[in-house]
């Protein structure tokens, strides 16, 4: 299969995937119990004509199957209708959080990478002594530590230090002279949960990075260049590394989607008004067309991220083309 017929299957498969979860997205939230308008106004006063027109409103009291037809239409126009809990246009909500969690996600996705890479390599360098110890140990703790318990300790270690902002994106009621100042007050708030979804990240890439390198460096070409007495650096750069990224490649693209739903912990730990918070509370509210339109983008944005994936992977190794 050749390149042109390798990502029309991908694409195809793509939009399939995406179908199934468009379907899946509307009815998984109306199988949730509670009745959103009550929830939502938490009035045991409310008639029965008031409820109804609610509902009305919001185009609940319309069939199942014309809601299901009226929210396929929608999602590929891009509307998802009005928000229950904010009453506002769910756009509006969402696309904000989006962008919040944009300016958490890309720094700490660099971070990890770049550290993880290092590590790993390092770790797998040094194979079977202390550092190797270190690193894979800590690595292996760090992937296994839940996010809301390691943000909970650096918040404890905030307060105690009185040093860092534990949550918020900026401080409320601030009056900002400058916009060098309402950045460095952004930072402030950034540093916490960068650091809890750096680790948590930094953990997984160490450890797959040490052990694809490990089963390279075993290989019979590297055993070979070392015997023509190519030096270990040379190596490294030339032979081992870029084979062992290819594992990497994968794990990174697939991570760059999983962290939207990943770090809705962290968000909601440091009340980061991201995504995942957004998500956190309209799950307590039953506001389904926010949750709806934040699961559509976040597994568009899986799919999207293993359609990436596999098509880097085709790129650098062809033979996965032709499987």
């Amino acid at each position: 299969m050749g390149w042109a017929g390798y990502l029309l299957k991908r694409v195809a498969f793509a939009a399939v995937s995406i179908f199934a979860i468009v379907t899946f997205d509307f009815f998984l939230f109306r199988l949730m119990p509670g009745n959103p308008i009550q929830i939502l106004y938490r009035s045991p006063a409310l008639s029965p004509a008031q409820i109804t027109s609610l509902k009305s409103q919001f185009g609940l009291n319309l069939p199942l199957y014309q809601q299901y037809l009226l929210f396929i239409r929608n999602s590929f126009t891009g509307n998802f209708g009005i928000s229950i809990n904010y009453l506002q246009p769910v756009s509006q909500v969402l696309f904000p959080a989006i962008l919040n969690s944009l300016v958490l996600l890309i720094p700490a996705n660099i971070l990890a990478i770049l550290l993880g890479v290092f590590a790993g390599r390092y770790a797998a360098w040094k194979r079977g002594g202390a550092a190797d110890g270190i690193i894979t140990g800590s690595s292996m703790a760090l992937f296994s530590i839940p996010t809301f318990w390691l943000g909970g300790i650096l918040i404890l270690v905030a307060i105690f230090t009185g040093t860092l902002p534990v949550s918020g994106m900026y401080t409320l009621g601030a009056a900002y002279p400058s916009p060098l100042a309402r950045f460095s007050d952004l930072l402030s708030h950034l540093i916490l949960p960068l650091i809890t979804l750096t680790l948590v990240l930094f953990g997984q890439y160490a450890v797959i990075m040490r052990n694809s390198l490990i089963d390279v460096l075993s290989e019979d070409y590297i055993i070979f260049a070392r015997s023509k007495g190519a030096r270990d650096a040379y190596v490294m750069r030339k032979h081992a590394m870029p084979n062992a990224s290819l594992p990497m490649i994968s794990i990174i693209a697939v991570n760059l989607g999983n962290t939207f739903a990943g770090a809705i912990l962290t968000e909601v730990v440091f009340s980061w008004p991201g995504i995942g918070y957004l998500i956190y509370e309209s799950i307590l509210a039953r506001d389904y067309p926010v949750l709806q339109a934040a699961f559509l983008i976040v597994a568009i944005a899986i799919v999207a991220a293993n359609v990436c994936a596999d098509l880097l992977y085709s790129l650098i190794d062809p033979r996965v083309r032709y499987s």
